[in-house]
């Protein structure tokens, strides 16, 4: 099976947005482990950063500016950029939630529900591949395409048809106009003419990037005794959480300034087996989706566990409702569903991970697990004014929630 994702390319009218398709087919496997020969733009921009952690790549087209960051955020909780003025991006990304909504579906302009769950936007800048997925979107640039233009699923529904009218209603508004000369001081207009969107994407790209999430109870050492058990069995042989959600970022999807080695890693965690066959839910079959290589069925990419405590619901299509649900069905092996449409022993599914085992735990042991977990909320990040909604609610915008 091979699919062409055109991304975009091609002209909106009066704009040029050149982001490029990528050839979403069968991606051979010694792609999934290269040499970094791309390197990292190195900027003024303040990471704020504790001791310890690495400092995230920057692409050297959009390098991090505090004024694009600004004009970022202001974007990103603008319902204007969207085709009837119903969403914004934080519409489905709260902050309180760590840029998570809380649902299993987002919907977007169209009320139209998402496939997939919203994923939570931490230390977003430290991925090595976006969305559930898809090993080719390697930049937040290129992700954040996706739901502004994208049409399946429509989530913003910005098109040919009503990009200029989009364009003409941040264009109406004066506090965009010293933003964008701010963020931009090159260019001589860039709210208008054929940079406009390409400006909006990086922008965006900057706020997003520039969420950063390092001061939970377990970065600052101050882990309750259950929490300290807790971290004790995560990082157990007996539970192996650690091969897929490891270091700073507790995630295997992490690249920094300091990689020089990039493996797009994705798994099949037993969630589903609908066929016997490993099968997963259309159109949620993850990696498989873009390759159509069997052993591809139901790989998605392990998210960081930074603030997990407040993403619920869980895994990639939000069908599973608590931690404790989570850590049960690691378990068991797998997920075994006894009826319905999705039924299916997910602890049989062939192409699930060599270290999807099930193993013996305890409800204390649950407790104690859980309360590490919600040692990595970080509630410096959730209340900081710095990523919060910029705009009045008395405003067109979303107001904060």
């Amino acid at each position: 099976m091979k699919k062409l994702l055109c991304i975009l390319a091609g002209r909106l009218p009066g704009l040029l947005l050149v982001v490029g398709c990528i050839l979403l087919s069968g991606c051979p496997e010694q792609s999934e482990t290269r040499i970094d020969d791309q390197g990292a733009s190195y900027s003024a921009y303040d990471w704020q950063l504790p001791e310890g952690i690495p400092l995230p790549r920057e692409p050297a087209n959009n390098p991090m500016t505090e004024a694009k960051f600004q004009l970022g955020r202001h974007l990103f909780y603008d319902k204007r950029l969207s085709m009837n003025g119903t969403i914004s991006c934080a519409s489905c990304h709260h902050q309180d939630k760590a840029f998570s909504d809380g649902l299993a579906q987002p919907l977007g302009a169209t009320g139209t529900p998402h496939p997939r769950n919203s994923q939570a936007l931490v230390n977003v800048a430290w991925y090595n591949t976006l969305t559930w997925g898809n090993p080719v979107l390697t930049s937040i640039e290129q992700q954040i395409v996706l739901p502004l233009f994208g049409d399946d699923p429509i989530e913003h529904g910005i098109s040919s048809a009503n990009s200029e009218q989009v364009l003409m209603n941040l264009q109406a508004d004066p506090v965009y106009a010293p933003l964008f000369a701010d963020a931009f001081p090159e260019q001589d207009a860039p709210l208008f003419g054929d940079n406009a969107y390409d400006n909006i994407v990086k922008s965006l790209a900057s706020f997003v990037r520039g969420l950063t999430s390092y001061d939970s109870p377990f970065d600052r050492n101050e882990l309750s005794g259950s929490a300290k058990r807790g971290a004790a069995l995560f990082n157990s042989e007996k539970l192996e959480c650690f091969h897929c959600h490891a270091g700073y970022n507790f995630s295997d999807a992490t690249v920094d300034r300091t990689t020089s080695f990039i493996e797009k890693l994705f798994h099949n965690n037993g969630l589903y087996n609908i066929d016997g066959l490993g099968g997963y839910p259309e159109p949620n079959t993850g990696r498989y989706e873009l390759t159509g290589t069997a052993h591809h069925m139901g790989q998605f990419r392990a998210p960081s566990l930074r603030n997990v405590a407040l993403t619920a619901p869980y895994n990639h299509d939000g069908s599973v409702e608590t931690l404790e649900d989570v850590i049960r069905n690691y378990a068991n092996g797998g997920r075994n569903i006894s009826s319905g449409p999705h039924s299916g022993d997910g602890r049989m599914n062939p192409h699930k991970d060599g270290f999807i085992v099930s193993f013996p735990i305890s409800d204390p042991e649950i407790a104690d697990l859980v309360a590490f977990l919600e040692s990595l909320t970080d509630q410096t990040f959730i209340n900081n004014p710095r990523f919060a909604n910029p705009w009045t609610e008395s405003s067109q915008q979303d107001p904060a929630p």
